[in-house]
């Protein structure tokens, strides 16, 4: 080990150790550029080997800004993927893609139509240590969770002839995620996290009401998670709960965390990323009933709205929060990523002057209350 590798994670303990870390979920907003070598990418004009040469060059640029903001944990800006959720095609097999209408307009879908297999399973390690190799700050990754996939990618019509029923492809796509935790450690990523925003939409009414029992399938979302992630103890292992990201247009669900707490208290994590700026995501009082072994982070940024909230707003968001639950286990992030969609359209230096935000407001809070 060089004395510069060295120098890195002694600076990366000691900002991962105070107080008030700073982290995002997970996309960054993509610039034009970007969107359209995708769309050559789709359409066939891009080679593979051209699009990872692109890649390369720009996956630094994502790294730079976070660390230019001021954040302790960061991702990649996830500009390798097309999908957050369709990620899951890039390391395993099985899968038809669809596209309804043209272009970057149009909706790219993939359905299970055929047993799922590991395809290139490395290839996720591959670009977590290409990233971890270039930032000075640790690295996280995030995956979908099996109940997401199992809502999104399987189709009755089409997938029941493989799997006969939704469950039954979630069960079979947990080794293949355990798989992407278990190298993504070994790779020494920082945090692994499953996004789960569906179990975050049980807290919405009408989302409960098409459920013959709504706390039952949200405790089989819990086992899913926990199934993937048991036993893997050599990273921190995180789940991201929204209410559907729209970016501009919004969100999805409403509801408070309460309606979902037994759930969130069964899941066996060491973080959960929740969101706090908007609305309809209700107090901050919940966080008392979770268990002390959890640290929150803390969504005190809005990732939707074009408004960039000041340091002093952040602040009392964190010290809100601070009368349910202790400074210790809170991290601060933003609700979501801000590229929830391949199209999505806030620019790149709104999600700077955001995240730079977070991180003086970070600075504040530490000075505040050491």
């Amino acid at each position: 080990m060089t004395h510069a590798t060295h120098a890195t994670q002694a600076t990366q303990a000691t900002r991962e150790s105070r107080l008030f870390p700073t982290t995002v979920v997970g996309s960054l907003p993509r610039p034009l550029w970007l969107k359209e070598l995708f769309d050559g990418i789709h359409e066939g004009r891009v080679s593979d080997g051209e699009r990872e040469r692109l890649l390369d060059m720009a996956v630094p640029s994502a790294i730079a800004l976070q660390e230019a903001a001021g954040v302790d944990v960061i991702t990649d800006g996830e500009w390798r993927r097309f999908s957050y959720v369709a990620v899951i095609t890039d390391v395993a097999t099985g899968f038809k893609r669809e596209l309804s209408g043209q272009g970057r307009d149009g909706k790219y879908w993939h359905t299970v139509t055929g047993e799922v297999k590991p395809g290139n399973p490395a290839v996720l390690a591959q670009h977590a240590r290409f990233a971890i190799e270039r930032a000075k700050v640790p690295v996280k990754v995030a995956l979908p969770s099996p109940y997401l996939l199992s809502v999104r990618m399987w189709d009755e019509g089409v997938s029941r002839e493989i799997y006969p029923t939704r469950e039954a492809f979630a069960d079979a796509i947990i080794p293949i995620l355990r798989a992407q935790v278990l190298a993504l450690a070994e790779a020494g990523v920082h945090t692994v996290q499953l996004d789960d925003p569906h179990l975050c939409l049980f807290v919405d009414p009408q989302v409960r009401a098409k459920f013959k029992d709504a706390d039952a399938e949200a405790m089989h979302c819990v086992s899913l998670i926990n199934r993937v992630f048991e036993g893997i103890t050599n990273v921190r292992k995180a789940v991201h709960l929204c209410r559907r990201n729209k970016g501009r247009q919004g969100w999805i669900g409403e509801g408070s965390y309460d309606a979902i707490m037994p759930a969130l208290r069964a899941l066996d994590v060491n973080q959960l990323m929740m969101e706090f700026t908007i609305p309809a995501a209700g107090d901050t009082r919940c966080l008392r009933e979770l268990p002390e072994r959890v640290n929150i982070g803390l969504g005190c940024v809005d990732c939707r709205g074009a408004v960039i909230d000041s340091p002093e707003t952040i602040v009392a968001r964190v010290e809100h929060a601070m009368e349910h639950v202790d400074k210790a286990r809170i991290t601060l992030a933003p609700d979501c990523g801000f590229a929830p969609g391949n199209a999505a359209d806030i620019p790149v230096d709104e999600a700077y002057e955001k995240l730079r935000n977070m991180a003086r407001a970070a600075v504040i809070l530490r000075e505040r209350h050491r």
